[in-house]
């Protein structure tokens, strides 16, 4: 049996953890801009659909409301440092990818440039805005993912558990670790009790 937590109760906060702390790319290839956004995620599966939230002060907030284009990039650990550093510098007066030696690089579908040190990019373009309060939400359609060849086997799956992805949980940054199952796994029928019957 797990063990049980004896809870203390707060006021609502933002405590979901942890969450993947995605560089978000925006502009052109020639003007890139790049920031970190950890408040991000899938809304729906068919059609995909993801959203970003960021706060309107961001210089990234007017670029990709003009645009309405940007790319998710998962980092990997490797490039924690940069992903802190787009968090806390501004684009308005600093070029982030010079700064962190970040190349930006022409998207497939989209005018906003990927990250290509990143395994994983998915781009995007803004379905709408919805005004929440601190962050406004980027509702947005993933209309193409580009996946690093070298994590894509034989059998075409993408193995991004091998891509060495980070993981972000309150103000602190993490390696992904141990694999503990696979997803249905708690109901799946072993192999051993499909042969004796």
């Amino acid at each position: 049996m797990s063990h049980t937590f004896d809870k203390e109760h707060w006021k609502g906060s933002v405590l979901t953890a942890p969450l993947p702390p995605a560089l978000v790319s925006c502009g052109t290839p020639e003007e890139p801009n790049v920031l970190t956004v950890a408040w991000t995620g899938v809304l729906c599966t068919r059609p995909p659909v993801t959203y970003i939230s960021v706060r309107p002060e961001r210089y990234s907030h007017d670029i990709i409301k003009r645009t309405g284009e940007f790319v998710i990039n998962l980092p990997v650990k490797e490039l924690v440092r940069a992903v802190d550093l787009c968090g806390v510098k501004s684009g308005r007066d600093t070029d982030k990818f010079a700064l962190t030696g970040l190349t930006a690089v022409a998207s497939a579908e989209v005018g906003a440039p990927s990250v290509a040190e990143c395994p994983v990019s998915l781009e995007c373009r803004v379905r709408e805005v919805i005004p929440l309060g601190s962050h406004d939400m980027f509702t947005a359609d993933i209309v193409s993912v580009g996946a690093a060849k070298e994590l894509i086997d034989g059998k075409g799956r993408l193995a991004l558990e091998k891509a060495g992805l980070l993981a972000y949980s309150h103000g602190a940054y993490f390696s992904l670790g141990e694999q503990l199952g696979t997803f249905g796994y708690s109901v799946r029928k072993s192999s051993k009790r499909r042969k004796r019957r």
